[in-house]
């Protein structure tokens, strides 16, 4: 009865060993490790749809290849094939980023026997393109009669701050008098902010009927209004002018009004002050006001 047990219970193991050993030799593939693990990794939002499209691009120059070791070489095919894109260095980190976490969390499962070396590639410190004040009301006029919806859109995430995903995710029970909660963030923490008199004018022209006064935008045809509304005011030649712009110009006037960078950070829900120093230098006209503390304080 023990050796019939006992070797019944060996064909067990061994069955099982075997099991495990055709699992973790199968291959795969980008787009198979991202519909696994996609709900899992990321939160709904932006974010989440910005992964989804960098792992669908990589996964596209691999040509769907499967695989079951994730080699040096295919990391440098990768980063090799997204710079004949002309994608800069920062749009590849974001790239590598997110392959990294979905790698990581697939090798931890089994389902990838070994990883590359993810290496941070060096970022230039450009300039943070903005948009000056008579660019906005030509930009914003041009929008308005493509869609006065677009149009309210642009107003609401100018004065902001808001990414295009946290704006159309907005639902109307997250505004309260001029105060806007931001749930669906990058970051994964909430943030609120107050409104401006002209963004609470905007959200109160939206339709009612919608779970939220912009959830009915869809982001691909409002970036195709504005593209065509930029070519229009003459900044179609601008590759810096896209939706985000909106962003970084809030950012930029709240640093240039005298905003001190940790209620910047704050404001626009940045996970580190890095981010937001961006913007520092364009605060330097305040360094002025040092020169008269230091004249009272130098000794007669």
């Amino acid at each position: 009865m023990w050796k019939h047990t006992h070797i019944s219970s060996f064909y067990q193991l061994d069955y099982q060993l075997s099991t495990i050993s055709e699992k973790t030799t199968q291959s795969t593939s980008l787009r198979s490790l991202l519909e696994r693990y996609v709900d899992v990794l990321w939160e709904p939002g932006s974010h989440k749809y910005n992964v989804s499209s960098f792992i669908g691009e990589l996964d596209e120059i691999l040509f769907g290849a499967p695989f079951s070791h994730f080699t040096d070489a295919m990391l440098d095919t990768l980063v090799a094939a997204l710079r004949q894109r002309d994608n800069s260095n920062a749009t590849i980190n974001r790239k590598m980023a997110a392959l990294s976490k979905l790698l990581r969390k697939a090798h931890k499962m089994g389902d990838v026997q070994s990883l590359p070396e993810f290496k941070r590639l060096k970022e230039k410190a450009g300039r943070i393109r903005f948009l000056e004040p008579d660019e906005e009301t030509r930009l914003f006029a041009a929008i308005f009669e493509k869609s006065e919806l677009y149009g309210r859109f642009c107003i609401f995430l100018i004065d902001t701050g808001a990414r295009l995903g946290e704006g159309t995710g907005l639902r109307w029970q997250d505004i309260h008098g001029e105060r806007v909660t931001f749930w669906l963030t990058k970051s994964g923490k909430s943030r609120s902010v107050p409104l401006t008199e002209r963004a609470v004018a905007a959200i109160q022209a939206c339709d009612r009927t919608r779970r939220g006064p912009f959830s009915g935008i869809v982001q691909a045809k409002f970036r195709a209004a504005w593209n065509e509304a930029k070519d229009e005011v003459g900044l179609g030649s601008e590759p810096d002018v896209v939706p985000h712009i909106l962003r970084h110009t809030c950012a930029s006037r709240l640093v240039q009004g005298g905003i001190d960078i940790r209620r910047v950070q704050t404001w626009l829900g940045h996970q580190t002050l890095q981010m937001t120093m961006r913007y520092a230098h364009l605060a330097s006209g305040d360094l002025d006001i040092c020169v008269p503390v230091l004249e009272r304080a130098a000794p007669n």
